[in-house]
């Protein structure tokens, strides 16, 4: 069981948060699994738990068996499209309608929660699962909504294979993305660094770098993530509980 938050702590950041003139949140899949979306590797359940990752995420398992990935991503945008926001959500939402260009969000889920609260300009680190692209450049330069129905959908006219829109194994971030993210970090005064197990490079690396240009930095998380050490506080608790605390 994960430990209480430190109530003292609590009232210290939601006063700094009130004050801030910059904040950069950076949230992980611990926020959307708040609202039933299972993170990556709890969604290789059942029949799923046989495959490699990276054979359902990669350019190359796409390749070898694309029928089998594209069914599996669409159970997972089925599953995205059932959930609804949480409060710790709607809490950022809330914030940034409060305090109008003080909040930069950057999330490393693919789901469209923090959208369908409110945060429509959101950095989308590892993409969007609900967007189709090609995996090759088309040739006819069509878009992806009008290919051919399938498993996957291709282009009619050159045979191109449609894929989602989410950043797999071996693949850079969206270099623009990063960028505003990186920016993010160094320029806010304070972080938070939301449900993820900092883990995953280079979106765990925001925190050391925001500490660096002297933000305050603060860990929301159930449990010990990676980069805890980079911390300022790491408050115990889910992002639909101290969410709302820190920020409504």
């Amino acid at each position: 069981m994960p430990e209480a938050p430190d109530h003292s702590a609590l009232a210290e950041w939601r006063q700094r948060l009130a004050q801030a003139r910059s904040v950069c949140v950076l949230t992980g899949a611990g926020m959307s699994a708040e609202s039933g979306i299972p993170t990556f590797r709890d969604a290789l359940t059942g029949l799923w738990s046989r495959f490699d990752p990276a054979r359902l995420a990669s350019v190359e398992g796409f390749r070898a068996d694309p029928g089998l990935v594209w069914d599996w991503y669409a159970e997972r945008r089925a599953g995205v499209q059932a959930a609804q926001p949480n409060a710790g959500h709607r809490a950022l939402a809330a914030f940034a309608r409060r305090r109008p260009g003080v909040l930069t969000l950057v999330t490393q889920n693919v789901d469209d929660l923090h959208q369908r609260a409110g945060n429509r300009d959101t950095i989308r680190l590892h993409g969007d699962i609900l967007q189709d692209r090609w995996l090759e450049p088309c040739g006819m330069a069509c878009d992806p909504a009008r290919a051919e129905p399938g498993r996957p959908p291709r282009c009619a006219a050159c045979g191109g294979l449609v894929r989602p829109g989410v950043v797999w194994f071996g693949e850079s971030l969206p270099p623009a993305a990063l960028q505003h993210a990186e920016h993010a970090a160094r320029h806010c005064e304070v972080l938070l660094v939301v449900g993820t197990s900092g883990a995953v490079w280079p979106a765990a690396g925001l925190a050391a770098a925001a500490r660096r240009a002297g933000a305050h930095v603060a860990i929301v998380n159930p449990s010990a993530s990676e980069i805890d050490a980079e911390a300022h506080v790491c408050l115990r608790g889910t992002a639909a509980t101290l969410l709302p605390a820190l920020l409504d």
